[in-house]
Formats: structure tokens, C-alpha cells, sequence
């Protein structure tokens, strides 16, 4: 892991309990990337007998912010949307792979890929916005 980056991931990962609740864990995280996987548990189902799209959805979205803070710049996400691709059940590992496409000022575009074994579940993409302000004091 990129070392700003882990130390960046370390502190927001503290303070998420959203993400710690719904059983994510942070496995990758460096410029501008991001992985994170979760499985999928019994109160995760719909009544389709299928993952509910929200905890799709939340696991991205928490992948995409923990790429696009990396670099230690307060960072939230502006836009995003989602095209569900195939179901999910209980039991899956849900894994969530990030990636910065571009970054353009204070805006930035990321890619976030979500796969069970290498199916793949979703594709999300985030719009981020940098704010003023950083997560780790700057030394």
C-alpha cells in the first residue's frame, strides 16, 4: 500500500463506522485506487432473494471514497451512478475495485468495478469534489 495513502485510509477507516457496520473490509488502498469487499449477509437480501442494490451501492461508494481521499485532500462525492449487472446472493464476497480516471482542478472522475469471483455484479461511477482541508495534519 502507498504509505499516505494507508496512513489517510487508517484514519477515515476509524471514524467510518457505516462501512465497519455493513461488514466491508479494507483490503488495497494507493493514489487514486482503492479495494474493498463485502460479504453479502442474510440482512443484506431483498425480498427478490437477491443483495438489496443499496449494499451494491454502499460498497462502491465506500471504495470510491477512499480513492479519491487518498492523496490526503478532503474529498467528497458530487455525483455518481450506478447500472446494476447481475445479481448477488447471500453468502457472496462482494469486492470493489476503485480507480481515478481523471482528475480535472478540484474535480475528479473514478471508475468502480464490483465483482463476485470475476463476474461482474455493477459498474459505478463517481464524480469527486476536493473541499479545503486535509484528513491527516500536514506535518
Amino acid at each position: 500500500m502507498d504509505d499516505l495513502a494507508a496512513r489517510v485510509a487508517a484514519a477515515m477507516w476509524a471514524e467510518d463506522t457505516a462501512s465497519a457496520g455493513l461488514g466491508m473490509r479494507l483490503v488495497a488502498v494507493g493514489e487514486g485506487t482503492a479495494r474493498l469487499e463485502m460479504p453479502v449477509r442474510a440482512d443484506m437480501v431483498n425480498g427478490h432473494g437477491i443483495a438489496h442494490g443499496g449494499f451494491v451501492f454502499s460498497l462502491a461508494d465506500s471504495a470510491f471514497a477512499f480513492a479519491c481521499n487518498s492523496r490526503n485532500q478532503v474529498t467528497v462525492a458530487q455525483a455518481c451512478d450506478i447500472v446494476f449487472i447481475a445479481p448477488a446472493h447471500r453468502g457472496d464476497l462482494l469486492v470493489a475495485e476503485a480507480r481515478e480516471r481523471t482528475r480535472f482542478g478540484r474535480n475528479a472522475i473514478y471508475d468502480i468495478t464490483v465483482t463476485r469471483d470475476d463476474a461482474v455484479i455493477a459498474e459505478f461511477r463517481g464524480r469527486s469534489r476536493q473541499l479545503s482541508g486535509t484528513i491527516l495534519e500536514e506535518s
